[in-house]
């Protein structure tokens, strides 16, 4: 089962280009988004694991412009409607010193406030390896169910101080038992750069 999600990831992540390429959203790329910060386990959570998984994300978002093909099939929006491939690179600290490495794939619809202020709600799907071998998870190789809300602040007319708070889910989908998932807060910063407005 673990060959099967290692090719799931390989091919999601080799084709995903192509894909974006066929659906000529490659011509709207309309920003990148550096992220990084502090993840953890929520204080529920760890009341009831009496355990810890903590650590350091970097996420590098490019964010594509899907507004125009919403409009051909119908769903019209006031604000930045954006698909985002996000690969990602995680240090995890504790409870040992491991890394999970992947790619989410979010939605993300940006409200358009002001000039200057952009608040913003994200979600979707990732897949992940983790180094880390964990009670929770029979498998190293994981989803990753994730929902987001946060804000740009523009500095000028492209570039943003992006602040957000994340809340993700990571299980093996039942592939495998046990299968009892990690959730996990991240408080994230960093910036955003938009090539169009």
């Amino acid at each position: 089962m673990r060959n099967v999600i290692f090719v799931i990831l390989f091919l999601s992540l080799i084709t995903a280009p192509g894909m974006l390429y066929a659906m000529d959203i490659t011509q709207s790329i309309s920003g990148i988004e550096v992220l990084s910060g502090y993840f953890g386990i929520g204080q529920k959570d760890l009341e009831e694991t009496q355990s810890t998984y903590e650590g350091v994300p970097l996420f590098v978002g490019v964010n594509f412009d899907v507004k125009p093909l919403a409009e051909k099939i119908g769903i019209r929006t006031a604000g930045r409607l954006d698909f985002v491939l996000e690969p990602f690179a995680n240090a995890v600290l504790k409870p040992n010193d491991n890394i999970e490495a992947g790619s989410n794939f979010l939605l993300k619809y940006v409200f358009p406030l002001s000039k200057k202020f952009q608040p913003y709600i994200k979600g979707g799907e990732g897949i992940s390896y983790m180094s880390q071998h964990t009670k929770e998870q029979s498998t190293q190789y994981n989803f990753l169910s994730q929902a987001a809300a946060g804000f740009h602040y523009f500095i000028n007319d492209s570039l943003a101080v992006t602040m957000e708070y994340r809340y993700r889910h990571l299980s093996n989908a039942g592939i495998e038992k046990p299968n009892n998932g990690i959730n996990t807060d991240f408080v994230l910063g960093g910036i955003t750069y938009y090539f169009k407005q």
